[in-house]
């Protein structure tokens, strides 16, 4: 009896283990849904490379999906027994080649770049892989970026400025009315442009919520958003 006893402890000390390391994995206070203007990327003074599957269209693609804490920092390479497997998201690969690929050089199939998010970020958020990219690709067809950003006559140009409040204004009309964060960077030309957009999203991975820190921009007042 005393040997079964000992036993049946030992169990519900290594599940409580378990489910405590499983909660330190999950534990952050809400999501980056992080996309990147591909014109953005590809006129900065380092290369650019188109992925194998071919030049992306000219909209916004993915970065990634980013745990986040309210005092703006973050988690990150949480759980290196969950290595990124292809295999576990071959379903969702043709539309992560279309609003995933990455423009890395030399020219590649962007599972690199998948690898790279999902052990940096995914192994932090509480979701399975699949999950994870799935829900990526669920929040960028829920939004239209692009489209929000023309029906307020902002349109990519070679030589046109936009004030960047005006930017976040319209960008909200696509997520709910919430402002989004902006990141800009400074093209091989000097402009400060628009390079990626922050969207907030609560821990369900689905639902927009309004951000509670915003990235460090590193915007003017008005920027550029070149062509693609």
């Amino acid at each position: 009896m005393k040997s079964s006893t000992t036993f049946v402890l030992g169990i519900v000390f290594a599940l409580a283990l378990i489910s405590r390391s499983s909660a330190q994995l999950v534990d952050f206070d809400y999501f980056y849904f992080v996309v990147q203007w591909p014109g953005s990327y590809c006129d900065l003074q380092k290369a650019c490379c188109y992925p194998r599957a071919g030049k992306p269209a000219a909209n916004f693609s993915i970065h990634g999906l980013w745990p986040n804490y309210y005092d703006g920092t973050w988690p990150q390479d949480c759980d290196a027994s969950q290595p990124f497997d292809l295999s576990q998201v071959q379903d969702l690969v043709p539309q992560l080649n279309e609003f995933w690929g990455s423009l890395s050089c030399p020219s590649s199939d962007s599972t690199t770049f998948w690898k790279h998010e999902w052990e940096k970020h995914g192994t932090c958020s509480g979701l399975t892989q699949h999950e994870y990219f799935a829900s990526s690709l669920a929040l960028l067809q829920s939004m239209n970026l692009g489209a929000a950003l023309k029906s307020a006559n902002i349109v990519p140009s070679a030589s046109a400025t936009y004030s960047v409040t005006k930017i976040q204004s319209a960008l909200a009309g696509a997520i709910e009315n919430y402002t989004p964060g902006i990141e800009c960077n400074t093209a091989k030309s000097g402009n400060n442009q628009l390079y990626q957009v922050y969207v907030c999203v609560d821990k369900d991975a689905a639902t927009l919520i309004p951000c509670p820190v915003y990235p460090n921009g590193k915007c003017s007042a008005s920027v550029y958003w070149p062509t693609f």
